[in-house]
């Protein structure tokens, strides 16, 4: 996922921005293994209202142009295969659901990271409560060879599963939707989920691995109580919804499992501000290893990312459609 400051210890490379940069995005240097971005944003009603099928539909059919990888910059980038086949049409939702299976339901979806942090170093870097430690902001996130940054990707696949969510019923909110200059910390982000009264919250990223791993995880919540934290009542609910999402999303985009972190495909961490925090069923998932060739391939394709969104709104609709 991303490499960032906040991102876990066990990253061997973590980035910090300590410059304000000016018009470029700064290169991250992901460690492979962590990253600390955690979901929870400013006020639901402020920062992002809940949408309905019209303008979420709007907001898919014109999404963040995708920028093709440039040239490889390592002999590997040439075994990239292509592109996975088409999905189907953003403003078509399909998956296991009717058209008013959601109404009702209340959904977060957090994208991870956000454009401008890079030029924002002073608030992105002051330490935070996640209730068992103190951790960055937020951070910058990782990006591909030829640059398209986290922040970009992510937010375009959580707006593409906000149109398939809404055309459900269900109302979504986003932590942000390209309206904030930087941020939301991360305990900003956990909190969105309480303010919007939401039934579950998702927070989706792109990884900054090792450049010689590929695959997808998700990260489930460990017990945490300390401090402000206490996230008992959600480590159960949110492994079923880890579960669902390891299957739907495999299902859709055809990603494999992680093969350089995780154990198939799952990962449970206590250091994650946005699971720490969160009151109500959460879970990350790390799409991709935007550090490797294949994966960034796959990520930098908008078709590929529509396949992506429909695998992550099929198991939000599947949790929240059936019992545990």
């Amino acid at each position: 996922m991303t490499v960032p400051t906040n991102r876990p210890p066990r990253r061997s490379t973590l980035l910090r921005v300590t410059t304000v940069v000016g018009a470029a995005v700064p290169l991250c240097t992901a460690g492979w293994l962590g990253w600390q971005a955690v979901s929870g944003g400013t006020p639901a009603g402020s920062s992002a209202a809940a949408t309905t099928a019209a303008t979420a539909a709007t907001a898919t059919a014109q999404p963040t142009p995708a920028q093709p990888e440039a040239a490889p910059q390592s002999t590997a980038a040439t075994a990239a295969p292509a592109p996975t086949p088409a999905p189907t049409p953003d403003t078509t939702p399909t998956g296991p659901a009717s058209p008013a299976a959601l109404t009702g339901r209340t959904i977060l979806l957090d994208p991870g990271h956000n454009p401008g942090n890079f030029s924002h170093a002073t608030e992105i870097n002051r330490q935070v409560d996640i209730g068992n430690a103190r951790k960055e902001c937020d951070t910058t996130g990782t990006e591909t060879n030829s640059g398209y940054t986290e922040a970009e990707y992510t937010l375009d696949v959580t707006r593409r599963a906000r149109a398939i969510l809404a055309a459900r019923g269900a109302s979504v909110v986003l932590v942000q939707d390209g309206d904030r200059p930087w941020g939301p910390c991360i305990d900003e982000r956990a909190k969105a989920a309480a303010d919007a009264h939401a039934d579950v919250a998702l927070s989706v990223h792109g990884d900054g691995g090792p450049a010689s791993g590929s695959g997808f995880h998700v990260i489930l919540p460990a017990r945490v109580v300390a401090g402000k934290a206490d996230n008992s009542a959600i480590v159960e609910p949110s492994r079923r919804l880890g579960l669902l999402l390891r299957e739907q999303f495999h299902a859709a985009t055809g990603e494999p499992y992680a093969d350089y972190t995780a154990n198939d495909g799952l990962d449970t961490r206590s250091d994650l501000g946005g699971l720490n925090l969160s009151t109500v069923p959460k879970v990350f998932i790390e799409c991709g290893n935007m550090r490797n060739p294949t994966d960034a391939k796959r990520m930098t394709d908008p078709q590929w990312r529509q396949q992506a969104a429909q695998g992550i709104a099929d198991a939000l609709t599947a949790f929240l459609t059936t019992r545990g």
